[in-house]
């Protein structure tokens, strides 16, 4: 009798701690948009097939055994690293995407100092000239400025369009455009690219990467007019500082707000979620759930942790967003017009650009 009790009081105990546990929602890359979804994807059909008819030591026999085995075996060792580099190009482009974002992070870093903490520090944009000057010397050097600012930009935007690319094209392989591909005797799957939801076959399309093409356009535009510019009118750029921003915006005032607001509101929400994404932050953020368990319990506390989460990385960008306007936009976009022939220098640079 003892004994039979104290089995039924552990069994009780068990299942009680079993149903407080706090389990993650199983996402797929469909469903949130935020995944980190850089694995390898296991060979396609058709590639099992080749593999099997190149094979003769294969009986044909059981030729449904053979695919499936053959399948299995391929997808278990791509997953491990034992079929050759054991990666797809996904794998080192996704790699490439993220450690260009460290080396540009060090020059924003850099940036934010000289733009926005000096001058608050300052309050005064003929007093924070020289500090901008000095960081100057480490980011705008013939080595450091391509190293620190142009490849990286350029792998971090490229690596992520190949990265859809390559997604569409193993959508549309592996599940047809609007027919599922056909496995053995004449059989359609019952998978398509319709019955996924997948338009086209392009992959869904973060809010990540949305402030990153619209973060691509407007930084685009901020480096045309600080260093591209001042080079192809000037012949450098040794001239361009906040007086230049400043001077701008006494000139031109709705439309370098509206740039500034823009590059600061897109860049700094990029970077915040892009570094949430790295840390892994971000695929747990979210409003709702994706896959409920059907308890209530676990789900309100899982819906409670995912909006903290959410909440707290979208406070991060804001403060990010808000520490680089105290400076940039309250100190040195009222820092007025510069006077003399430097003025001039100015309104010649600003009259080359249609509509200012």
């Amino acid at each position: 009798m003892d004994t039979q009790s104290l089995h039924s009081k552990a069994s009780q105990d068990t299942l009680v701690s079993l149903l407080q546990l706090d389990p993650l929602p199983i996402e797929s890359p469909s469903s949130n948009p935020n995944l980190n979804t850089d694995k390898d994807l296991p060979p396609l059909p058709e590639a099992s097939a080749d593999a099997e008819a190149s094979d003769g030591s294969v009986s044909s026999s059981h030729p449904t055994t053979t695919t499936t085995t053959t399948t299995m075996a391929s997808g278990t060792s791509s997953s491990i690293g034992l079929s050759g580099s054991g990666h797809s190009a996904i794998y080192y482009l996704t790699r490439i995407q993220r450690y260009s974002s460290y080396t540009f992070s060090f020059f924003a870093s850099l940036h934010l100092a000289t733009t926005s903490i000096i001058p608050l520090a300052a309050r005064s944009v003929p007093a924070s000239e020289s500090y901008l000057l000095l960081a100057r010397e480490i980011y705008q050097t013939s080595l450091s400025e391509p190293l620190l600012i142009g490849i990286p930009i350029v792998t971090h935007v490229g690596s992520g369009i190949a990265i859809r690319l390559l997604r569409r094209g193993h959508n549309l392989r592996r599940y047809g455009r609007e027919k599922g591909p056909r496995h053995g005797h004449g059989q359609k799957s019952s998978l398509s690219i319709s019955s996924l939801g997948i338009n086209s076959g392009w992959p869904n399309l973060s809010y990540i990467a949305l402030s990153g093409y619209g973060f691509t356009a407007v930084l685009a535009a901020h480096i045309f007019m600080n260093r591209a510019l001042p080079l192809a009118v000037e012949g450098d750029s040794a001239n361009i500082g906040l007086a230049y921003v400043a001077h701008g915006f006494a000139r031109h005032g709705w439309i370098s707000w509206a740039a500034y607001v823009a590059l600061l509101g897109l860049g700094c929400g990029h970077m915040v979620w892009g570094w949430a994404k790295w840390f892994g932050l971000a695929q747990g953020a979210g409003w709702k759930l994706e896959r409920p368990t059907g308890n209530l319990t676990v789900d309100k506390r899982t819906r409670k942790k995912r909006r903290r989460m959410l909440m707290g990385i979208n406070a991060g960008a804001v403060a990010a967003a808000g520490v680089w306007a105290a400076g940039g936009l309250w100190v040195v976009a009222r820092g007025g017009e510069t006077p003399g022939w430097v003025g001039k220098l100015y309104d010649g640079l600003y009259a080359k650009i249609p509509g200012f």
